[in-house]
C-alpha cells in the first residue's frame, strides 16, 4: 500500500516533538505493521477482526483521551487526533477507531451513569468491546432532530419503538 504522506513528503506538525508525536509514531507503526498488510481482507469481510481491536487496545490506541480510572490513557483530544492522523497517513481509514474513541466512548463518559462507565469504558479501552452508533431511520436519514424512534421505560428495561434504515 502506498503511503500518500510519503509521496507528498509532508512535514511533521509542530506538536510531533512531544509525547503526542511519539504516540503518532507508535500509531503509524502499528497501523503499518498490523493493519495495512491485512486491510484488503478487512475490506472484503467488511470488518476489522477482533484480534486487531484487542491488539490496538493493548498498544494504547483505544480511548487515549479517556481518564485512567476507566481504563483509558488519560490523554487529550490531541492524542486521539494523532492516532486518527496516523490512520489517515497509512490509508487504513475503515478501521473505525475514530468513531470508537472520539464519539462512542465520550458519550458514555459524559452522559453515562457511574455504573455504566465502570461497566463499558474499560472494555472499550481494551478492545474487548467495539463502539458503534446507529443514527438513521426512514424519512430522517441521519438528521437526528428528525428521528422518531423513542426508548420508553418498561419496568427495569427499555422498549425501543422505531425503524432502522440500514
Amino acid at each position: 500500500m502506498t503511503n500518500p504522506a510519503e509521496i507528498l513528503d509532508l512535514p511533521k506538525p509542530a506538536w510531533a516533538a512531544d509525547e503526542v508525536g511519539m504516540l503518532y509514531d507508535m500509531a503509524h507503526r502499528f497501523m503499518s505493521e498490523e493493519i495495512a498488510p491485512r486491510y484488503d481482507e478487512f475490506e472484503k469481510n467488511e470488518m476489522v477482526d477482533r484480534e486487531s481491536w484487542l491488539k490496538a487496545g493493548a498498544a494504547g490506541l483505544l480511548c487515549a483521551s479517556m481518564p485512567e480510572e476507566y481504563g483509558g490513557s488519560g490523554g487529550t483530544f490531541a492524542h486521539e487526533s494523532a492516532i486518527i492522523e496516523a490512520i489517515g497517513h497509512v490509508g487504513v481509514d475503515g478501521f473505525g477507531i475514530g468513531l470508537h474513541n472520539s464519539i462512542v466512548a465520550p458519550y458514555i463518559l459524559h452522559y453515562g451513569s457511574e455504573e455504566q462507565k465502570k461497566k463499558w469504558l474499560p472494555k472499550l479501552a481494551t478492545g474487548e468491546l467495539i463502539g458503534a452508533i446507529a443514527m438513521t431511520e426512514p424519512g430522517a436519514g441521519s438528521d437526528l432532530q428528525g428521528v422518531k424512534t423513542r426508548a420508553e421505560k418498561d419496568g427495569n428495561r427499555y422498549k425501543v419503538n422505531g425503524s432502522k434504515t440500514f
